[in-house]
């Protein structure tokens, strides 16, 4: 794909997590109450409600839409897609529940199995990340002028910022499997001092992105919404998510749509 089509298709992306962004935002903001999800819980409701938001937004893209709101589609129909969008139009149910804002909408594009572009938009603080391999990876503070890529490049900044850190693992201080625990002491074998930094749902990828954290290892379960768009952030970036397992590249519209463990550095 031309790179003149796929910042195009960004620009659609971007205008489309922002639209639904708000729309979880009015829930969100909303007195609820909830612990699980259902079928009438706020939080299915802005998921359905930001779910067809983005397909209506990236209707006129003419590309197909694999979302966790719609991830019933047999693979018999999906495997011959060359181009498709990969969605969580809410990414972090935990953080939306906790009410902390570190809840997200993911949108991937999708090239024979790969990402190429990639937008995460946190709504609650107004934070955009937006990236195709042809152009790079940029956070946006507050993005309001989105009519074009070179609009999102000029009020944003090219990732990764170098920050002066301590070594850091992007990791959870208080749910860590026994392998991601022998991962971290084998970095701190090699590293000396190790930060251990949180963060919820997508934004993990974002971290490693950003420059803000040096390995992302995923020794646990995620599906492929879960990981498109911050694979496109990370490697627009000049990082890598690998698959634990096979050691390449992350692969995406598998018939079974679960992740394998990966690494991000």
């Amino acid at each position: 794909m031309k790179k003149e089509k796929i910042e195009e298709l960004l620009v659609a992306a971007v205008k489309a997590s922002l639209k639904a962004g708000e729309d979880i935002l009015e829930v969100y903001n909303s007195d609820f109450s909830v612990e699980h999800k259902d079928d009438k819980s706020p939080l299915t409701m802005a998921d359905k409600k930001a779910h067809n938001t983005i397909v209506a937004e990236l209707i006129d893209t003419k590309l197909p839409v694999l979302s966790e709101e719609g991830k019933s589609i047999p693979f018999e129909e999906r495997k011959d897609w060359s181009h498709f969008w990969m969605v969580d139009p809410l990414d972090g149910t935990k953080e939306f529940v906790k009410r902390n804002g570190e809840f997200t909408v993911n949108i991937a594009l999708i090239e024979n199995g790969y990402p190429i572009a990639g937008v995460i938009y946190v709504p609650v603080h107004k934070q955009l990340y937006a990236a195709a391999l042809e152009v790079g990876s940029y956070y946006v503070q507050n993005p309001t002028s989105v009519e074009s890529f070179q609009n999102i490049i000029a009020s944003g900044e090219k990732l990764p910022i170098n920050i002066d850190r301590t070594f850091s693992i992007v990791g959870s201080r208080s749910h860590m499997s026994p392998e991601t625990e022998t991962f971290i002491a084998e970095q701190e074998a090699k590293q000396g001092k190790v930060e251990i930094v949180s963060m919820g749902s997508s934004l993990k990828l974002c971290l490693i992105a950003h420059g803000k954290a040096d390995l992302y290892p995923r020794f646990a379960p995620t599906m492929e919404w879960d990981t498109a768009a911050g694979q496109a952030i990370a490697e627009a970036a000049g990082k890598s998510v690998i698959n634990w397992e096979t050691k390449e590249r992350m692969q995406y519209n598998k018939e079974n749509l679960l992740n394998s463990w990966f690494l991000v550095s």
